[in-house]
């Protein structure tokens, strides 16, 4: 069992938390403000530099929702002060990406190409320097938002088993086929 709700939250001297009424939270930083609204029934407390979370009783939904409030709390905090990267390789013969004017354009195999335009708060670029695949990099505070944005992109044309064309996070493996062999 986790035991990760005890932990305290350790904020960085750039980074301000603000626990108003109803146990609504601001944290501000460098990189911007983020806000969430916590269960009435999880106590949250500033305390020195740092946040605790407690829980009110040892029901199971208590505990439940006492790890993933300082979870949310703890990314929150990690998110204004240092920022949050996907990075997704582009592989196969044609497929190519491209930012202008903030509007990530893919050309995926497709016989038209694909315009993404990301929501508000995240950032894309194109790096295609560094490698011979293409490589679209999602920066932005909200870890959850810089994941969702990364599985939209990827789900536009997944990696493929056979030969291995698609779009993938860097480093994520793809499980090869060996595909039909020629006989008699």
């Amino acid at each position: 069992m986790s035991r990760i709700g005890f932990a305290p939250i350790s904020v960085a001297e750039n980074v301000t938390v603000d626990i108003g009424s109803n146990n609504f939270v601001t944290v501000k930083g460098p990189k911007g403000e983020l806000t969430l609204q916590v269960n009435p029934d999880i106590v949250l407390s500033l305390e020195d530099s740092e946040v605790v979370v407690k829980r009110p009783t040892e029901q199971k939904r208590h505990k439940s929702m006492h790890g993933l409030y300082r979870s949310l709390i703890d990314n929150m905090v990690k998110g204004v002060s240092e920022g949050y990267k996907r990075e997704l390789e582009i592989i196969g013969v044609g497929f190519r990406a491209s930012v202008a004017n903030d509007v990530l354009e893919l050309a995926l195999g497709f016989s038209h190409p694909i315009f993404f335009v990301p929501p508000e708060g995240i950032h894309l670029s194109v790096d295609t320097k560094r490698s011979k695949n293409t490589i679209v990099i999602i920066e932005g505070i909200d870890k959850q938002l810089v994941g969702q944005v990364a599985a939209k992109i990827r789900a536009l044309r997944p990696p493929e088993p056979y030969k291995g064309k698609g779009v993938r996070y860097v480093g994520e493996y793809v499980r090869r086929k060996a595909g039909k062999t020629a006989g008699k």
